[in-house]
């Protein structure tokens, strides 16, 4: 061996190191080490991908920063069993109905509690060259063979070649957490050799490789997610035969493909999801995988209507728009009451996404409506409420499950909906002022239409409209104001959830828009007090 590569790789690898973390495994000026001489200078040592989340997640505790931005409603329950798994080192399965943020959960660990990471640039299996023993580094940067070497995975071939070839000056890159996540959907279509890779014909043929070299080998899913984080979607569906091939992963750390005589330790965390009807039935899960997952957590739907809202706005694709918070109120009193509704079928649940995609309909049918044609900001009103049924996203159970059924359902638990967030914000308000509305409406009134705008030159407009209705315009205007306060309150509570907000701070271009809002949902509440006030029939609300 050369003194100069035995010395220099030799005291790198037996010496401490000589940086400063900022996270687990991270030196401080990390984006400045670029090559395998500057790792090797600094004495670089590989931190596990679970003692990353541990070392990181401790450091967020201690620091009291969000250990996991954007997963909402589980802080007294999910949230410290995955703590307590991440301490515990422990890989696990994550149970739950349909949209309950199993997978983002993975997502969010990879995302923020792995560190980053460098690897020889452009390996698709996140090789880190001190992913090598130091004799077997010694005899790549020679350009020789090892005659002493274990038949062990520890880079891949086009990652050695790289170091024969550029020696001390092999590129380094650093790839985060988010980069080294890798997900998995378990279909029929799924193969063993999908998750642990194969021989690859084509390589042997073309770069005349033995059949047994590392270079003839092409990584599955479980390699591309060396020391990061692999998920599995639904492992309960995952064959028998498949799921054998994961055990040993959870068991030792390492598996073989095939009669190829190589070792493979993928150095993951690996995070199953299941469908609780899956879970519990027997056989879904091989007993010894079942065993070995070590962390069984459930998760669950949102409890309240709050964690609710703010899982919606986070996750809706609305750009361009203003959310007043009762729509917000509206779409989860619906999603939450059809959770609970005897008339649907609560084996299958009730998405979350249901409220995400309904609330994605409603700015589009504010789009539609008003915003293009006349250069308004997309705003939601409730008269817009009965477009997102198109966004239907249960079964039933105590009626034939047919479409009409299915409108009938919907169209009570809007109705609903809408009634309790109107008298929401009407509960406080005096006989009196009710006694002055209905006189008001005495042979006269108030027009209500999607096309009709909050303010304009046409008499129709609900702004023109109003100033016919002293007592019911001032009643607005309290309800406006008290519609601002609560948006200002939730605009913190997104804050607290690292939440983008944008489409909840009101602007100047949204106040007429949010005024005429604000009136549809008054006088729908005026049609569900008691005593009754006012009537709806044909899109005209009229004294009762």
């Amino acid at each position: 061996m050369s003194p100069e590569f035995t010395n220099f790789v030799s005291r790198s690898y037996d010496s401490e190191p000589k940086y400063t973390e900022i996270m687990a495994g991270v030196p401080e000026d990390y984006e400045q080490i670029k090559t395998l001489r500057d790792l090797l200078e600094i004495n670089y040592k590989v931190i596990g991908a679970k003692e990353q989340l541990r070392r990181n997640l401790i450091s967020k505790i201690k620091s009291g920063s969000v250990k996991y931005p954007g997963i909402v409603g589980f802080d007294n329950d999910v949230i410290p069993a995955l703590d307590r798994a991440i301490l515990s080192c422990h890989d696990m399965i994550l149970v739950g109905q349909i949209g309950q943020a199993k997978t983002r959960i993975a997502q969010t660990i990879a995302n923020t509690l792995l560190s980053p990471m460098p690897v020889i640039q452009g390996s698709v299996t996140n090789d880190c060259p001190m992913d090598l023993p130091p004799d077997d580094l010694i005899f790549l940067l020679e350009d020789k063979d090892n005659p002493t070497s274990v038949p062990k995975f520890h880079i891949n071939g086009e990652s050695m070649e790289k170091i024969r070839n550029n020696k001390l000056d092999t590129s380094i890159e650093w790839i985060d957490g988010k980069n080294r996540f890798k997900y998995v959907l378990a279909t029929p279509d799924i193969s063993v050799k999908d998750l642990v890779g194969q021989i690859d014909a084509i390589k042997i043929t073309k770069n005349g490789k033995e059949l047994y070299e590392i270079e003839s080998y092409s990584p599955g899913q479980l390699m591309q997610a060396k020391h990061g984080l692999f998920c599995i979607d639904e492992l309960p569906v995952l064959d028998t035969r498949k799921q054998v091939a994961l055990l040993s992963v959870l068991q030792e750390g390492r598996f073989t493909t095939g009669a190829y005589p190589v070792i493979f330790e993928p150095k993951t965390v690996f995070i199953a999801t299941a469908n609780p009807i899956d879970y519990t039935h027997s056989g879904k899960i091989i007993e010894p995988l079942y065993d070995r997952l070590k962390s069984h957590i459930q998760t669950h739907y949102p409890k309240s209507i709050s964690e609710e809202m703010l899982i919606i706005i986070q996750e809706a694709k609305i750009p361009h728009s203003f959310i007043p918070v009762f729509i917000l109120k509206i779409l989860t009193r619906i999603v939450q009451a059809a959770r609970s509704s005897n008339e649907i079928n609560q084996d299958k649940g009730v998405s979350v996404r249901m409220g995400i995609h309904s609330l994605e309909l409603l700015v589009g049918e504010a789009e539609r409506t008003r915003s293009i044609s006349h250069n308004v900001l997309a705003l939601p009103r409730p008269s817009d409420i009965f477009s997102i049924e198109q966004s239907i996203k249960f079964e039933l159970v105590e009626l034939d499950d047919t479409a009409i059924n299915r409108s009938k359902v919907l169209h009570s638990l809007i109705s609903d909906s809408i009634r309790d967030t109107s008298l929401e914000y009407l509960k406080e308000v005096g006989p009196s002022i009710f006694d002055s509305i209905k006189n008001e409406f005495l042979n006269k009134s108030f027009q209500v239409s999607q096309t009709i705008l909050g303010s304009s030159d046409l008499q129709t407009s609900y702004d023109n409209q109003l100033k016919t209705f002293p007592a019911l315009s001032n009643l607005v205007a309290s309800i406006y104001s008290k519609v601002i306060s609560d948006q200002e309150i939730f605009v913190k509570e997104t804050a607290q959830y690292e939440i983008s907000n944008d489409a909840l701070i009101v602007s100047d271009n949204a106040q007429n828009e949010l005024k005429a809002s604000v009136t549809e949902l008054v006088l729908d509440g005026l049609c569900w007090v008691e005593p009754k006030i006012l009537d709806k029939k044909e899109g005209m609300y009229i004294a009762n």
